[in-house]
């Protein structure tokens, strides 16, 4: 329930945040940023932005990372390719993982689609094995719906 609440309310403040901007790679920055800062379990969160068939390293807060990574490769690349979320309970039992920290264990992955068109992904890192379940899933998938009316 802690999780569920604090998700509820960081949407809310990226909401606010974002409803009246339309700067998308400042907005990009602010929700990674609030996202990091307001769940201490995330190692690493940020975007990945299409640009043809690769995905480019967006805003972002955490260690540095892949600067682009193939449509289809990767937790990225597949969840661009596939158009759905994907969580990695454990990324090293993951085929084909690419990975940017040593120390990251568990991921998730959420697609940000507009006019049925993969935009980027949001990409966010624990590490801790199993730190995303379904309610990760649905709220950062709010989010994305958010995100994808704003880009």
């Amino acid at each position: 329930m802690v999780k569920q609440r604090k998700y509820k309310e960081t949407v809310k403040q990226i909401k606010a945040l974002v409803e009246d901007e339309n700067e998308i790679i400042a907005n990009l920055a602010n929700i990674s940023a609030i996202l990091k800062q307001n769940f201490d379990s995330f190692s690493w969160c940020g975007f990945y932005i299409r640009k043809g068939k690769k995905l480019v390293l967006g805003p972002f807060q955490g260690k540095p990372a892949c600067m682009k990574i193939e449509i289809g490769k990767g937790l990225c690349g597949k969840c661009a390719a596939e158009k759905r979320s994907i969580i990695a309970p454990d990324v090293s039992k993951f085929p084909g993982y690419i990975s940017c920290d040593s120390k990251t264990r568990s991921e998730i992955v959420i697609p940000i689609i507009k006019k049925r068109k993969v935009k980027g992904v949001l990409d966010i890192d624990s590490r801790k094995l199993n730190a995303f379940n379904k309610d990760d899933e649905k709220y950062l998938t709010r989010l994305a719906a958010l995100i994808s009316k704003i880009w």
